[in-house]
């Protein structure tokens, strides 16, 4: 083969096995598999806006894999088009903070519609294939040296849709000329608009991974059954970095110790459902509220210091104070942080219609004010300070570098598992608690199945 940046790539994704894959990478895939797993079971049966995704799906008839929560099975490609949907419609999945997506959102519905079409597949290589992908979406926003939104797009989707190819490809294990092939397909079909931010009152936003998912097992089955691609489908001079980057990456990023650094290792889990901007604001409020014990009542300003990444998440201002569904609830410092002010809590009951309309909620989130300034002192988008200042003329601050949940400050195995019961007794055909603690512990033990499919029937 050619020694190319694609040729590399495609190399190792074909040739990553569970025998050579490090074990600290495949302790992060279970813990992915889990999050992911409660997490589309939880939207089943909370997100709406997911709902003719799965209507789509059974339209396209009976098939192996099960679109999770429900009684419902289709073929995979549908399945993957509706758990896709699932996968970030409750904005509580896990995230990549250094540079800010999703990895997993599309790679875990188009892997499990894989695993029940093409099964049985025992645990060890799925997880193989789950650290593959997940650390190709890293890898590949890593490696930009102009943002993609600059060109007008929406990077998460669309870099989680090239990891999905790269975990279906190994899981289907295909050759590193069949990789390029699935690679270049991808191009062919996935885009997301930087649109999606504008647009009040869409819910685009909240099912997005739908697209990348399907489009990620219909490019990885047909390489698989011959379609030939481009011979540089990622550096070539129309392709992935010249259109979604005007050609500005550094290839050394993108390969620096392939094989051996799995950037799923480095993954944030969420302890709260929105956008993880919000959640250092949170956090303090939480504290702040626990320590001193104050009511809504006693809030006279709160002023919230902010930097260049927050932005978004504040403007435009009387949307965010007042979001009119739950995606831009979620998207939303104002909301999120009176949530925790008012209610001392931010959980999956919190978005609800009625909650967007909650009176003492929406006044509160009219107090709050963004403070933007130069001298931050953290990593941008992952910290944040915060000040309220009481009726009484008392004023209580704080300030953190790292949010409950990222590798600095991760949750314990025993807090995701909570988490995953808290989502799995949500779900359209819900999980007894005792059942979903079951479920949790078998994936928990992934690499000792023997059908990972199995583990995911109808209800």
């Amino acid at each position: 083969m050619r020694d190319t940046v694609t040729d590399t790539l495609a190399r190792h994704v074909a040739e990553a096995s569970a025998h050579r894959m490090p074990e600290s990478a495949l302790v992060a895939a279970r813990r992915v598999m889990l999050d992911a797993t409660g997490v589309m079971l939880g939207a089943s049966g909370l997100a709406a806006e997911a709902q003719p995704f799965v209507d789509l799906a059974r339209s396209q008839g009976k098939g192996p894999a099960t679109i999770l929560g429900t009684p419902y099975t289709a073929p995979a490609t549908a399945a993957a088009l509706a758990n896709g949907a699932f996968a970030h419609a409750l904005d509580f999945e896990d995230a990549f903070e250094l540079s800010p997506g999703h990895p997993n959102a599309s790679l875990v519905p188009a892997l499990l519609a894989l695993a029940q079409t093409q099964g049985p597949v025992e645990g060890r290589r799925f997880l193989t294939a789950l650290a593959v992908g997940g650390d190709m979406a890293c890898r590949l926003a890593l490696a930009l040296d102009q943002p993609m939104e600059q060109g007008g797009w929406y990077p998460p989707p669309i870099l989680a849709g090239f990891g999905a190819v790269a975990g279906c490809a190994n899981l289907l294990q295909l050759d590193a000329e069949a990789v390029r092939d699935a690679f270049s397909l991808m191009l062919c079909q996935v885009t997301m608009p930087g649109e999606i931010k504008y647009s009040a009152g869409t819910r685009i936003r909240a099912v997005r991974e739908a697209f990348p998912a399907q489009a990620a097992v219909q490019s990885c089955l047909l390489a698989k059954a011959g379609v030939t691609g481009f011979e540089q489908p990622l550096e070539g001079r129309a392709g992935f970095y010249a259109l979604y980057a005007n050609g500005n990456f550094d290839p050394n990023r993108l390969t620096a110790g392939l094989g051996c650094k799995f950037w799923i290792e480095d993954l944030t889990f969420k302890p709260w459902p929105s956008c993880r901007g919000t959640h250092a604001f949170i956090e303090m409020a939480l504290a702040l509220r626990e320590e001193h014990g104050f009511t809504a009542a006693d809030l006279a300003e709160v002023d919230v210091r902010i930097d260049p990444v927050h932005t978004m998440l504040f403007e435009p201002q009387d949307i965010r104070r007042k979001p009119s569904n739950a995606i831009e609830a979620k998207f939303s410092i104002p909301f999120c942080l009176a949530l925790a002010l008012v209610r001392g809590r931010v959980s999956l009951d919190d978005f609800r219609d009625e909650d967007l309309a909650d009176p003492q909620v929406l006044e509160v989130a009219t107090r709050i004010s963004p403070i933007q300034g130069s001298d931050h002192e953290w990593q941008r988008g992952r910290g944040g300070a915060l000040s309220l200042k009481l009726v009484s003329g008392q004023v209580l601050g704080a300030q953190i570098e790292h949010s409950l949940g990222s590798p600095e400050k991760p949750l314990s195995e025993e807090q995701l598992v909570d988490k995953f019961v808290m989502c799995v007794v949500k779900a359209s055909s819900p999980l007894p608690e005792e059942e979903g603690r079951a479920l949790a512990t078998r994936i928990l033990a992934l690499d000792e199945c023997e059908d990972v499919g199995a583990l995911f029937p109808p209800r």
